[in-house]
């Protein structure tokens, strides 16, 4: 009897050629974004250059906040006790859950519901009355709002490459429909990265299920700078304080463009 194989249709391994669901890698470099090489190998077929240049827009927007996310905290932790670069991030990967990174597929849901609940008609009714639920029921509205900024710099260009995408959908709409209410409601909190991203790759067809992913492929580059300067420029195994720190890299600079 032959044994039975198990299946992928991911990525397919011959001896010199590799395929990303179907595409030669080496016709892909060179000539296929990062963006698009991440949507293709999660949605299974390559995009055009300007859903690509929105998926990329997604990554640097999240490649680093700083010293005291729990990712950053957590990876230099670990640094300092002389692990190793691989096990630094891993650590800042482990800590990105439901509370660091989960708004994103949260807010998708979240979203989700409402534009069932508008069912074709007002967004924003829909919003005000499922708010009203959620808030009743001692649950928050993810992705809107923030702990350091009151007009998250990264959310109106996010918004912006979405349109130029033309991906602005229903979940985008519903998005702004949730800051309407909230305004009106005397508590303006506006759409972070976090919901826009979601709300973003919900209109681009993505599942729930991946959209973390996304913020962890975002946060490793910058996770690897952390634990780099941790280990190169700190003592060993020191009481980190997230508060107590302050930046001492360049002065504000633009790009040329």
């Amino acid at each position: 009897m032959t044994e039975q194989a198990w299946s992928t249709g991911v990525t397919k391994i011959v001896p010199n050629s590799v395929r990303v669901r179907g595409y030669d890698i080496a016709e892909l470099m060179g000539n296929a974004s990062f963006g698009q090489a991440v949507y293709l190998i999660l949605r299974g077929d390559l995009p055009d250059e300007a859903t690509g240049k929105l998926i990329e827009a997604m990554i640097v927007s999240s490649i680093d906040h700083g010293a005291t996310p729990p990712s950053v905290l957590a990876a230099r932790t670990v640094a300092s006790t002389g692990a190793t670069l691989s096990a630094s991030v891993a650590a800042g990967i482990m800590s990105i859950n439901n509370h660091h990174g989960g708004a994103i597929e949260n807010c998708a849901r979240q979203l989700g519901v409402i534009i069932a609940r508008a069912d074709g008609g007002d967004l924003e009714q829909a919003a005000t009355d499922q708010l009203a639920d959620w808030k009743s029921e001692g649950k928050r509205m993810s992705g809107f709002g923030h702990r350091v900024h009151s007009n998250d710099p990264r959310t109106g260009r996010l918004f912006e490459l979405t349109r130029e995408a033309g991906a602005f959908g229903a979940h985008c709409t519903a998005a702004m429909a949730v800051e309407k209410v909230f305004i009106a409601g005397g508590r303006p909190l506006p759409v972070n990265v976090d919901g826009a991203m979601g709300a973003i790759l919900a209109d681009l067809g993505f599942e729930p299920e991946v959209m973390n992913g996304f913020f962890m492929i975002a946060r490793v580059p910058g996770l690897v700078a952390h634990v780099r300067e941790e280990r190169s420029r700190m003592r060993p195994m020191r009481k980190i304080d997230p508060n107590n720190h302050d930046y001492d890299g360049p002065d504000e600079r633009s790009m040329s463009l």
